[in-house]
């Protein structure tokens, strides 16, 4: 990987299970060449590896400012993290 790659951890509040925060956050993340994982957590957050170009793991966490329509985002934590191997694809975890 290049050095303009990072890796984030990404912990988002509010309304984000049950309005498909997941599989919005695989698919915007796909759509912006990011690699890594997404996850509800058992407190209602949902919790996200970002992975790639530092400009598109930028515009990722503003995307996750807002969420899909049926989201209420009250909170973004993120947290970068360093990673010995970047995955190769983005995945839903359960």
């Amino acid at each position: 990987m290049s050095d303009d790659h990072n890796a984030v951890l990404v912990r988002i509040t509010g309304r984000v299970q049950g309005v498909r925060f997941r599989v919005w956050t695989r698919d915007e993340a796909v759509r912006l060449g990011l690699t890594g994982w997404v996850r509800n957590e058992e407190d209602g957050a949902v919790v996200a590896l970002i992975a790639g170009p530092h400009a598109e793991v930028s515009m990722m966490i503003e995307r996750f400012r807002r969420g899909p329509p049926a989201a209420s985002v009250s909170g973004v934590e993120t947290q970068a993290t360093t990673l010995a191997e970047f995955p190769t694809e983005f995945r839903i975890s359960r």
